[in-house]
């Protein structure tokens, strides 16, 4: 302990050299390093489009652009568009389509397949927080069946009876009450 205390207070006591520049100025020593080369895994890349919680549907067809040209240049050259996901991405209609589709896919989604809203977004902690606001507002609204989905950002409505008005009057409400909910938390 009293090592440690002689360096110490050695340290204190030692005289700092300034170097003065030809005008008389004290001047601060300043430890620099050249800047590394970049090589092209550290470029920045691309980032996907990312919806909001008020994207229109054109404006995520739009957002899709990129992906189905990604899914074109590998290779699922057919499909249709729209029916499945409610949105203007290629879909497979047949089992060897389904083949092209997945092998393409597993290299077009994480590069341009948007990203959800970032309140929806499962990389977000605070998305259940945001989920558990939601449902709380569709209660308040008088939706009697709803809850959290499993994954904590989803809602699942209609319960075990799987109840009819619950699930309409749920899908009407949850887009006012996402915007409430975000709207609050800011």
């Amino acid at each position: 302990m009293s090592a440690v205390m002689l360096v110490a207070l050695s340290a204190c006591g030692a005289t700092e050299e300034k170097q003065q520049t030809e005008d008389g100025a004290a001047q601060v020593a300043t430890l620099t390093s050249p800047e590394p080369e970049r090589s092209g895994s550290a470029e920045p890349k691309e980032r996907r489009p990312r919806e909001r919680l008020d994207t229109t549907a054109e404006e995520f067809q739009a957002m899709l652009g990129p992906y189905n040209a990604c899914l074109r240049e590998q290779g699922f050259k057919s499909g249709k568009t729209g029916a499945a996901g409610g949105d203007d991405a290629l879909r497979p209609t047949n089992k060897k389509e389904m083949e092209e589709f997945e092998a393409a896919n597993r290299i077009c989604e994480p590069q341009f397949y948007p990203l959800p809203p970032w309140e929806k977004d499962p990389a977000n902690p605070e998305a259940r927080d945001f989920a558990l606001g939601v449902m709380r507002c569709l209660k308040a609204k008088g939706v009697k069946y709803v809850e959290v989905a499993e994954d904590g950002v989803s809602l699942a409505f209609g319960g075990d009876q799987n109840d009819s008005r619950s699930i309409s009057l749920g899908l009407d409400l949850a887009p006012e009450c996402e915007r409430k909910v975000a709207a609050e938390s800011k």
